[in-house]
């Protein structure tokens, strides 16, 4: 890589820690400024930070571009517009005026202090950077040629440092910057692309034909679970306490409508980028597509800018999970069993178990859209009913056991499952583990609710 690249990309991780560190001190001094920046997220930052959180599995979004053309819209864009649509009409208002700080606290006052515990560790789980830190890992790796595991602790560093002297105003504060630096490495792309290889419209001409149909080559049933695995957004951490930090649920709702239209605009990208890699790129690394299309296609400068782009893209994700994710261990579920509402120094301590526990599950599974699909199939149907009947019945209460029997039972099912395919190399019975999970947690509710 050219001297200058290396350059814009020192410069780059360089300024973002010192906006993330930037008056540090104004957010530890209160615990409500440090998780929720004081409530007082406006509907440009709002927006921002939200639409940045969304992309760490861009190599992923890459890789299944290259392999499946545009069925990549139609599992990773469509149906999380749809879902998050829902969201901003029906929840996102409920949760500003609510005034809670996380998901488990609804769990708390409905189901009761073992149900909160049991949601905040699933929770914990779900909201993991382990598939962001692997992805930047890789990307480091592929750079500089160094070892995998010192990749993935620089990741870590890059990334997480600064939150955890400016938690949730220093996620803020480096989301905007990143913002720019997502659509500006991806535009550029996409205007060199179009320079030297054509216009999109030729180039879906020029395609193989499964790259242009919905399913890819793929089952019906693979693409629908996908679908599904899209009502993440319900129960999505990094979404509710946007909501739960916007000045008014006003901004919440706005703000997530806003983020719809800016993930259209990028999903456009990407997959206009992703497709010109199927032109270029070798078969042999489709998971490193937009940075070899990047080498091949950029002058010094502008590939160092657009690589800037890609660390904007995943470091986003990975600041505000970890930020989520170190919230979620040391409030909900070390402050709960310990009897403490809100302590700066056990959210810290999580930063550093929800470090390792990434590093962990990295390791385990070491696939960023695999590491996502395995997580999301197990835990979401544990949450997504019970939450939502919190938050559209708020007063509806559920005995201890009941409410614990609801959240823990369907992801045993699900987990159950997922290891039968696991042995037998396919999903038993050709069933996605996601199914029998959401299956049962709807007849649970049913009857419990009943």
């Amino acid at each position: 890589m050219h001297w200058i690249d290396i350059l814009v990309l020192t410069l780059y991780v360089g300024f973002l820690i010192l906006i993330g560190l930037f008056r540090h001190n104004q957010s530890s001094n209160s615990p409500e400024e440090y998780i929720l920046a004081g409530r007082s997220l406006s509907l440009p930052a709002f927006t921002a930070t939200l639409v940045t959180t969304w992309y760490g599995g861009i190599l992923g979004i890459g890789e299944n571009t290259f392999l499946y053309g545009i069925q990549t819209w139609f599992i990773f864009g469509l149906p999380y517009y749809i879902f998050a649509t829902m969201y901003a009409y029906w929840i996102a208002p409920k949760i500003r005026s609510a005034n809670h700080f996380s998901i488990p606290d609804h769990f708390n006052e409905s189901f009761g202090k073992t149900a909160s515990i049991l949601s905040a560790f699933y929770i914990f789980i779900l909201s993991s950077p382990a598939p962001y830190i692997l992805s930047m890992g890789i990307l480091i790796q592929f750079i500089f040629h160094i070892p995998s595991w010192v990749s993935m602790v620089l990741a870590s560093l890059f990334s997480l440092i600064y939150i955890w002297f400016g938690g949730f105003k220093a996620v803020i504060r480096t989301d905007i910057f990143q913002f720019v630096f997502m659509f500006l490495g991806f535009g550029l792309l996409l205007t060199y692309c179009w320079a030297e290889l054509g216009s999109p419209v030729t180039l879906l001409t020029s395609l193989p034909e499964k790259h242009v149909t919905p399913l890819g080559g793929n089952t019906i049933q693979y693409v629908i679970v996908w679908f599904f695995i899209a009502s993440w957004t319900f129960i999505d951490p990094g979404f509710y306490q946007r909501c739960a930090a916007a000045k008014t649920p006003e901004i919440a709702q706005k703000g997530i409508l806003m983020s719809i239209l800016f993930w259209g605009i990028f999903d456009a990208l990407t997959l206009i980028t992703g497709l010109y890699a199927v032109q270029l790129i070798s078969p042999n690394n489709p998971l490193f597509s937009f940075p070899l299309l990047g080498k091949n296609i950029l002058p010094p400068l502008v590939y160092g800018i657009f690589l800037a782009g890609i660390f904007a893209t995943i470091m986003s994700t990975i600041d505000s999970l970890g930020f989520v994710n170190s919230f979620t261990f040391g409030r909900d579920i070390i402050g709960r069993l310990k009897g403490q509402h809100l302590n700066i120094k056990s959210i810290r301590m999580g930063l550093i178990v929800s470090t390792l526990l990434a590093w962990g599950l990295a390791l385990i599974v070491p696939s960023v859209v695999k590491l996502f699909y395995t997580i999301g199939s197990i835990i979401i149907p544990g949450l997504i009913f019970p939450f939502l009947l919190n938050i559209w019945k708020p007063k509806c209460t559920v005995t201890s056991m009941l409410s614990t029997l609801w959240i823990l039972v369907p992801v045993i099912i699900s987990a159950t499952w997922m290891g039968g395919s696991l042995i037998f190399t396919q999903p038993l019975l050709n069933i996605e583990p996601f199914y029998p999970g959401m299956i049962s947690s709807l007849i649970m509710g049913y009857f419990i609710i009943k």
